[in-house]
């Protein structure tokens, strides 16, 4: 099931735009989930998104975000601090659950690991948590800029180069992480724990995984990255940590829910390809485009073979409907539907009052093993009281309006 990913964005803990991808499924989501990346990183670091699209062809849908201050989104990295993030999570699953549906899982990467273990006990329908290389304590962190600690303590803050880029540290920073009990959250966590760690890893070495193992409460593992470095730059590493997770998490996910009220589609661009887009109706996905023909991509069904589709799946709940109602035996029952733009006076079937070009759906049932003929006639009948047939043949009303600006997500 390929998955394919989206532009969003939400407000963070302080208030500012936080921009992220949400990673989806092609077909159902069987759950969401957050992923945290490391240190200074963003969304779009390798392991994030190879983990999250490997997720989302495994029915998981996963949002994952640039922290304040970070990547694409708003604010100074200099104002903030590890309990940001663990706020900016905490935002993050609150725009999920209204938006989509909570996320059930939680994965972060480095200190992204130690912020997901502080954040499952503010997300109550957190059902797993999985840390990447993640240090026992937030306070590791300050290995990355040991030298300049000093003067950040003696002047309130100091400019520090981390990857090749320059970032403001203040000794607020430095307060926060000292502050910060992880182990005690660890310990009171009563969430499943999946730790993955690579035994040679030099950023944040072994011990700390075996020291979050040994806080943790049962049911907890641990998988050993054997041979993967730090930011799981090989494909193969984060394919690996993806297909665990998703045979761990299955065990304690909960079957997604849809209200049987919810009517409304939503249908938006996911940027992919020229006409690609993503069509969420509860928790299931389908993607549309035009065919390549026309300049699409020609990766799922046009608005037009939806319609047709729409109208042979009435047909057959339809026929299906009212032969279990009559408790007739009748074998499996197929549709096909064939739609073309016709000039109404060449259209025989057509009826009067029609002018011009109309549309003109063709539908042909089919049905395995013997029909008496009595039935077979009863079955037209029944056919053309399918509730989408009535529709496309009445005179239907779109009522269409603008969302207000600030109804629309922008980045």
């Amino acid at each position: 099931m390929a998955g394919f990913s989206e532009r969003v964005d939400f407000a963070g803990h302080d208030g500012g735009t936080l921009a992220a991808r949400l990673d989806r499924p092609a077909g159902d989501v069987r759950a969401y989930a957050i992923f945290a990346h490391c240190f200074t990183c963003s969304k779009d670091i390798f392991a994030a998104t190879r983990v999250a699209q490997a997720l989302a062809a495994r029915g998981i849908a996963v949002l994952r975000f640039d922290f304040t201050g970070l990547g694409h989104s708003d604010g100074e990295f200099a104002n903030t601090s590890f309990s940001s993030n663990v706020a900016d999570l905490v935002a993050a699953a609150d725009w999920l659950r209204e938006t989509h549906a909570a996320p059930q899982l939680l994965i972060g990467h480095s200190l992204g690991g130690a912020a997901v273990l502080m954040a499952a006990g503010d997300i109550p329908e957190t059902r797993g948590v999985a840390t990447i290389g993640a240090p026992a304590d937030a306070a590791h962190v300050t290995h990355n800029f040991a030298a300049h600690l000093d003067r950040i303590e003696a002047d309130g803050a100091a400019e520090v180069t981390l990857a090749g880029r320059k970032f403001t540290v203040r000794k607020q920073f430095l307060d926060d992480l000292k502050d910060t009990r992880a182990r005690e959250r660890i310990a009171a966590l009563k969430k499943p724990l999946l730790i993955f760690h690579a035994p040679r890893d030099e950023t944040v070495g072994i011990d700390n995984a075996k020291a979050i193992y040994e806080a943790a409460k049962h049911p907890k593992s641990f998988v050993s990255l054997d041979g993967a470095d730090h930011l799981l730059t090989r494909a193969d590493d984060a394919m690996y940590v993806a297909d665990v997770v998703s045979a761990w998490a299955a065990r304690y996910l909960s079957p997604m829910e849809v209200s049987p009220t919810v009517t409304q589609v939503d249908v938006t661009e996911t940027g992919t390809s020229p006409f690609q887009q993503l069509a969420r109706a509860g928790v299931h996905t389908v993607l549309a485009d035009e065919p390549s023909s026309v300049g699409g991509a020609n990766t799922g069904p046009s608005p037009y073979d939806y319609l047709s589709i729409a109208l042979g799946a009435c047909t057959t709940m339809t026929l299906r409907m009212y032969v279990r109602h009559k408790k007739l035996e009748l074998g499996r029952v197929s549709v096909t539907i064939d739609h073309g733009k016709v000039h109404a006076e060449d259209c025989s079937e057509c009826g009067e009052g029609r002018t011009g070009r109309i549309d003109r759906f063709e539908r042909v049932i089919s049905i395995e093993g013997p029909v008496e003929d009595a039935v077979r006639a009863r079955l037209l009948e029944i056919a053309d009281r399918c509730p989408v047939h009535r529709t496309l043949e009445a005179s239907s009303v779109v009522v269409t309006r603008l969302a207000e600006p600030d109804q629309t997500a922008t980045e």
